[in-house]
This record gives structure tokens, sequence and C-alpha cells, in this order.
């Protein structure tokens, strides 16, 4: 039997390219590589012998390149210097008014000739003549001239800029040897090879190709040598086979192994059970084991067969089986059984857990995408139909789909169905319902415990719910259930309900932990759910509470606006129309970055502000200034060391319309642009300078001024509406363009809608705003203006011409109130302010007086004492006037009140 495995286990080993081939292989270099052989002693010794020779080789090699280099360096900048030294026309030129005119070139040309790395002509005080690089011609040479000087030539080598180097210096003689120059001629030795650098690279092949035919032969001889030992000894062998005999009787498959004439070799315990063979089986004929016919023939035939199935006995064996000579081995056939029933019982135990398992992830995927908590108990009811429950309903108290804390009670509302038909007679969605205390659904809700009713028709507690309804469920089929309280914590938020009618057995313990572990797990989206649901409602209310109700009455513009908070929160979007003095308007929108009751209330202190700095009468560069300083202060006052609420993101667009002059006044803080649509039906988008966002500081902001006609349209909107995630702002703002070209002489709410329609995304993720206003503009027949001179005379003037102008208007009522304003505003400017003093009346839904002044001093109501004899025209101004103030312009400032028509 052993020298049976062993022979096996020698062929499957010897199988070209397989698994067993190559894990010899690597076995055999580790050998030999690791010396404990002789064959990898001889492999160590004969790679330290060839190392040993290239390096020899090597180390020579580079000796006498040095060599060589050296000496062709010594000889070749020795000819050059003494060639140069003594060639017609040096000894005349060293004599000549300019030696570097007549030497410079020929130095140059023979340098290039000879292959040198320069040639210096110097005199005999060291000073260069010629040099490769102009910038050192008549500096000192560097180097031993002291030989050349007395008549001698020298040859040094130097370590110079440009490496290691050889020079020569040659004196230049006159007949008498006389010295009247030096030549210096020198070279790299980098630049110089010889005969050895040409063999270097047929020295290193040879030594590679040695090292590589000795490391080949050694492998194979070791190769040979452990094939025929197996790199055991007799120890070695003696282990393997304790080894091999414990695990084939240790593993839970069987194993038989057969003779060519068909005598039982080998049976392990597995084996030997699954066959329940008699003790003394080894040795004997297969036939005669008393196994059945069938696995009999099979064992004995030899036969190569896969995963087939036997009846023995009572249970189901799957055997595989291949023969043992398929190369070159020994007759016979290996043979390995499984027993398919166990393991058929264990796979069906084990699909179970993985499709329960696989619920449980389905349910902690799918029912946490959505924020509402409808659509999450919708979600929960499908995830468990069929794959759970036949029918699932969950039902709800009102607070939390209001997203209130739950209170205690069994009132409920259904709020999700699911199940394999739709006709079930159950209580249909959004019926109020409310448990009996004998019902598992309330024992539920009281106790918090989940509870399984394996037998509807004999469950009185949940009969004497409805007598009617129950009764029809019964016989409609259903059967058994399962109610699990949602809980979180000690709230507890509803119950959900698992029904079963297709399969006949009721529902068990098993499935009820099942069923408590899903809704556990949807206890937690729901809840969130909930959470966000209060929060969200308390962001729409706090937002409806900030924006504003409607529009205040002007006559500058025809307005109209959409706001549409985002689908998945409420933003910080925000818009304002404030009537200013003069029946001026200004139209504002901004947008603060974010969602949530932060972004709200953010938006609502903002809103605020630009109220409070728009009755301050400010251009808009000014008031979107004061804004940038508000909220830095903001978020200086809310940051912590912990956590930080900045407001990084808020932008602005302010914009005032003077009816009077036609005058547009935009100024914006990282807003997009506003579109202007002309009255010919042509859109742009003005070029109103882009400032930073607010809060950043350090920066100011500059307006444009537009001078628009008539019956232009003005679009004001935030980046909701032409930005997205799959959508570019370009795209975005060219999709408007072309829509506002569209809208023709269509009204400002129809246009809004038009906008709506082709830019509103399907699920918006930002909230937008919208304003669309038409320009009107105050008829001249409305406006009234007098140049006063500076004299105290021009009052009584004054008063007289408002007297006629309100009489042409139909305003005699107005005259008394009008000519004291008037009076009093006049004599203030006359006495406090200077040139030029202009008034002006203009008829709008008020009547308004303004005077003009150069003078920037403001007025200052105060209350006068008995005695005094002025101070108090202003106080009898604030009497009379609806509103009053003062506004400041290039010139100066405009003192204004406003009186109300009759």
């Amino acid at each position: 039997m052993v020298r049976l495995l062993g022979r096996s286990r020698t062929r499957s080993t010897a199988r070209p390219g397989g698994p067993r081939e190559r894990a010899g292989r690597a076995a055999i270099l580790r050998s030999a590589l690791g010396g404990r052989s002789v064959a990898g002693q001889v492999f160590v010794l004969q790679v330290v012998i060839v190392l040993v020779l290239v390096v020899s080789a090597v180390v020579a090699l580079v000796l006498q390149v040095r060599h060589d280099s050296t000496q062709e360096a010594r000889n070749r900048s020795l000819a050059v210097a003494e060639t140069f030294a003594n060639s017609p026309g040096t000894r005349e030129a060293l004599h000549s008014s300019d030696p570097t005119a007549a030497l410079q070139p020929r130095a140059e040309a023979a340098r290039k000739a000879s292959g040198v790395d320069f040639i210096v002509v110097m005199s005999t005080d060291g000073i260069r003549y010629t040099h490769p690089k102009p910038d050192r011609i008549g500096k000192k040479f560097v180097g031993n001239i002291a030989a050349a000087q007395e008549g001698r030539t020298s040859v040094e080598e130097v370590h110079g800029t440009i490496g290691q180097l050889v020079q020569a210096v040659v004196p230049v003689k006159e007949p008498g040897d006389k010295v009247v120059g030096l030549v210096s001629a020198g070279i790299t030795t980098a630049n110089v090879g010889g005969v050895a650098n040409r063999q270097l690279p047929l020295v290193l092949a040879a030594a590679a190709a040695a090292l590589a035919l000795a490391t080949a032969g050694t492998a194979l001889v070791s190769r040979r040598l452990l094939r025929q030992t197996r790199g055991l000894g007799p120890y070695e062998m003696t282990r393997m086979y304790e080894h091999h005999d414990a695990v084939l009787h240790a593993v839970r498959e069987g194993v038989i192994i057969a003779g060519g004439e068909g005598r039982l070799l080998l049976a392990n315990d597995e084996a030997q059970r699954l066959l329940d063979l008699p003790p003394n089986a080894e040795g004997r004929h297969v036939l005669e084991l008393g196994l059945d016919p069938d696995t009999a023939a099979l064992l004995s035939s030899g036969r190569v067969v896969t995963d087939e199935v036997h009846l023995v006995g009572d249970r189901l064996l799957a055997i595989n089986q291949r023969p043992t000579d398929l190369q070159g081995g020994p007759p016979g056939s290996v043979a390995t059984l499984r027993d398919s029933t166990e393991l058929r019982a264990l796979s069906g135990r084990a699909e179970v857990a993985r499709e329960r398992l696989k619920l449980l992830y389905d349910i902690g995927v799918g029912i946490g995408t959505s924020l509402d908590v409808t659509r999450t108990a919708e979600a929960l009811a499908e995830v468990a139909v069929p794959r759970f429950a036949d029918f699932v309903t969950v039902d709800l108290a009102d607070s939390v789909l209001n997203g209130d804390d739950p209170e205690a009670g069994t009132d409920v509302r259904r709020t999700a169905f699911s199940g394999i038909r739709d006709n079930a007679p159950l209580y249909p969605v959004g019926e109020h319902i409310r448990f009996l205390a004998t019902t598992p659904q309330a024992r539920s809700l009281r106790t918090g415990e989940a509870i399984v009713e394996p037998e509807l028709d004999e469950a009185p507690g949940w009969l004497a719910q409805d007598l009617r309804r129950t009764g029809q469920v019964v016989e409609y089929g259903i059967h058994s259930l399962i109610t699990v309280p949602l809980r979180v914590g000690p709230l507890a938020m509803g119950v959900v309900n698992f029904w079963r009618s297709e399969k006949p057995e009721p529902f068990d313990d098993e499935e009820l932990a099942l069923a408590e572990e899903l809704v556990a797990r949807a206890a937690v989206s729901i809840d969130n759910a909930r959470r966000y649901t209060r929060e969200h409602n308390m962001a729409v209310t706090l937002q409806r509470s900030l924006l504003p109700r409607s529009l205040p009455a002007q006559n500058a513009l025809d307005i109209a606006y959409r706001y549409l908070p985002a689908q998945a929160g409420v933003g910080g979007d925000w818009f304002d129309v404030l009537p200013l003095s003069g029946a001026r308007v200004a139209v504002v929108v901004g947008d603060v970055v974010g969602h949530g009751l932060h972004a709200a209330a953010t938006m609502g202190r903002l809103r605020t502000a630009v109220h409070n700095f728009s009755s301050l009468d400010l251009p808009p560069d000014e008031i979107l200034g004061l804004l940038d300083e508000l909220v830095a202060r903001i978020d200086l006052d809310e940051a912590t060391e912990e956590s930080s609420a900045a407001i990084t993101g808020a932008t602005c667009l302010y914009a005032i319309y003077d009816p009077a002059s036609r005058l547009c006044t935009v100024a914006r803080a990282g807003h997009p642009p506003p579109a202007l649509v002309r009255p010919d039906g042509s859109v742009e988008f003005p070029d109103v300078p882009a400032g930073p966002p607010l809060g950043l500081g350090g920066l100011p902001f500059d307006t444009a001024e537009l001078k628009l006609e008539e019956g232009s349209r003005l679009v004001l909107y935030t980046d909701g509406l032409v930005e997205e995630r799959d959508r570019d702002i370009d795209v975005g703002l060219e999709l408007l363009r072309s829509t506002l070209a569209g809208t023709g002489r269509r009204s400002p709410d129809d246009t809004c809608r038009a906008v709506l329609d082709a830019l509103l995304p399907a699920r918006p993720g930002d909230d937008i705003a919208l304003i669309v206003a038409d320009t009107r503009v105050l008829d001249a027949d409305h406006i009234a203006e007098w140049d006063i001179p500076s004299d105290p005379v021009a009052v009584g003037e004054v008063r007289a011409a408002v007297t006629r102008q309100l009489a042409a208007w139909g305003l005699d009522e107005l005259v008394f109130s009008a000519e004291l304003i008037l009076s009093e505003l006049v004599t203030n400017a006359l006495r406090y302010g200077t040139g030029p003093i202009q008034v002006r009346v203009l008829r709008d839904h008020s009547l308004i007086c303004e005077v003009f002044d150069g003078s920037s001093t403001s007025p200052r109501l105060r209350y006068a004492a008995g005695t005094d004899e002025g101070g108090r025209g202003l106080f009898l101004v604030a009497q009379l006037a609806e509103r009053w103030g003062t506004r400041y312009t290039l010139a100066g400032k405009v003192i204004w009140a406003e009186l109300p028509l009759p």
C-alpha cells in the first residue's frame, strides 16, 4: 500500500506543467540555494569563483582605463601645446600690439581640430591672451608656469571646474632661447579613452555568460539528485507517511483505493462508515464486500465518474472516481465518497439563513433612503412581502405622522399596506383604528413586546376587535399573525403586523425573532423621518413667517414673484420689495447657502437688516457694505471653540429703481446677475460688478447704473433657478435668456409661470426665488421742479408756485400742509445749507415734497423750549407729514416729506 501511494505520488508530481510539478521545482531550487546538499555547495562555490573572476577583471580593466586615459591626455595636451607654440606666426603675434586679436581665432580653431578642452596663450607673467571663454581673457592663468618661464616644458594633473584634467605648459622662445610667451593645452581624462573601454562590455558579457552557465549546470544536477532521493532521509519519510495517514483518516470524505484487479487496497475511516465495510475489507475484492450491485460494479470498473449519486442504505452518496494509470502509474483507481444527504440538509438550513440575512440587509438599505414617514413605512411593508409575510400593515400614531412625539394609547392610523393581493379584507390605508385592550396590537403597544398569534381563528382577543371584519379575514385564508411594536427607546410609535395565508404552517419563534429584528431596524429610520418632519415643519413655519406675505403698494414697478422651497428641506433664499423716498423702489433678493432652521433664521436676520438699512436711504453698494459687516459680526458671535455656525455663502443683489429718472442702480455680492428684457424683446444680462459673498470683508462693492426705457422688464432670481447638479450655470442662463425672449408682452405673472415651466428641475435641490418687475415711468406732468435763489424772499415764491401746482392737480386740500412743509424746509436750506437749492414735488401714490441743497449736514428733530425763538420747524413737518427723512446724494442731500393723497 505504501509502495502504491509512493508511486502514485511520483506520477502525480511528475505531471508536466501541473501545480505539483511547479511545487517540486520550487522545492529543488530552495534546497539547492540553501546549501544543505552537495549540489547546493557546488553551486555556491562556482558562483563565488565566477564572481571573484568578474570582479578581478573589472578592477584590472578600470585601472588600465585610468592609466591609459591619463597617459593619452598627457601626450595629447603636450603635443598640442608644443605644436601651437612652435607654429608659424605665434611668436610674431605675441610681439603685436593686440595679441588676443591675432591668436584667439587660431587657438579656437586649433582646439576644435585637436579635440582638447582648451588652448591658452599667455604672457610670461601668466596673463591670458586666449581662452575658450572670452570673459577669462586678461586674467591670471591657473596652474604651475614656473618651469615654462625658465624655458622648460611642464605637464601636471589638476582638478578644474570641468573635472579631472591634464594640462601642459610650453614656452614660446626666440632664437636666443628667450621666453616671450607661454602656451597651455589641456584635456579632461573623461574625454580620453583607450582600448580597455571597448573591452569592458565584452568582459562583462563573458562573466554573465559564465555565471549563467554555472547556475544552469548546477540546477540540473541538483534537480536530478533531489528527484532521485526526494530530498528526504529515513526520518523524514517516516514522518511524511504518518502525516499522510493521519490526514487520510481525518477527512470527512470517504477515500477508496482499488488495485487493477479490483481488490480493495485502502479505505479510510469515513469510507468504512459510509459503506458499512467489514473490518477485514482491505485485500478483498470489491464485489465481495456486500455492497449494492451498482456501487460495487462502479468501484471495480475503474471508470471515470463525477458526482454520480448512488443510494447506499439510507444515504445518498456522491461518488467521484479516477484511474491511477493515466500518466503511466500503477493500475487501479481512487474513489471519493461524499454524503449528500447531510449536505443537502445543511445547505437547506444555510439557504434559509442566507435569505433572512439578505432580507435584513435589504431592509437596512431600502428603508433608509427617504426622510418621509409614510414613504419609509411603505418601504418596510414592500420589502417584507412576499419574502417574509403574505401581507404587511404598518399602523402609526397621528402625532408621529406630524413629526411630534407619540402619545401613550392605542389610537393609530393605518399608514402602509403591502400584500401578494390587493383585495385582503384588512383595514384600508388611511383609516383611523382604535384597538381593543384584548388585541395583540394593544398588548404589544402596552408592553413593548412582540406577540405571535399562530392561529387567528382561535384568538378571541383579536377576534373581538371587529367580529365582521375579523371573520372576513379568517375566511379569506389569513391564519397567522405577528405584531411587533415600533419602538425607539421608551417611545412606541405604532405597530407592524405580519400576516400569513399561503404557507399552512403558522409563524414560529424563529420567525418572531426575525420580525423583531426587521422592525427594530425600520424603527430607527421611521424615527429619523419623524424628527426630520418635525424640524422641516418648524423651518417651514419660521420661513413663512419671515418671507413677505404681500408686496407693498407702489407705482414704480409692476411686480410678480414666485418662491419655491427645496424638495429636500427649507433653505435660505429670500426677497423683498421696499418703497423708498422720492417714489423710488428697492428690489432685493438674497441666498443663504444651506438648509434647515439655521439657514431660515439667518435669512430672517438678513431681511430685517435690509429693512433697517433701507430706511437710511443709502445707495446699494453701501447697503451691501453694511450687510457684509453684519454677517461678519454674526459669524464672530456664533463661533465657539468646538463648532462654528458661519454664514459662508450668503449672497445678495440690491437694486433701486427711480421712475422719475428711469435710472436703476444695481449692486451684487456674489449673486447671479439680473436679466433685463428691453421693450423690443431683446434679453441681456447687464454687466454688474460681482462683489464677494457677504461676510468675507475687506473688499468694496461697486454699482452699475442702468437707463431703462418704460416697459422694460427686470428679472431677479437665485442660483437654484439656473444651476443644478446636472446643469451648469452657463447653460441655465442661456435657457433663461431664450425663455424670457419668448415671453413677448406677457404679464409678469405669466412670465414667472413660463420661466418656472422651462427651468424648474424635477426635484429641486435648492430654493428658488424669482421676481419679475415691469418698469413704469412717472409722467412729466406729475413732476414739478423749481430752482430757489439764495434769498429769503424766495420762500414766498415757493409757496405761491406750490399752491398753483396743487390746484392744477386738484389737490387743494393739501395746499396748507404742503406750503407749511416746503416753507420750513426751504427756510432751513437757506439758513443752514449751501446752494444750489432746488424744490421738487412729485404726485405718486402720495404727494412727495423734496428740497435739495449742497450741504451734507443732517437736520435733527428736537423739542423747543417755551422761551426759544426757533427750533419748531421740523417738529411741524413731522406732525403734518406721513413720513419724512433725509437722503444723501453725490452733490449734497435731500430732505423729503410725504403727504397722503385725499
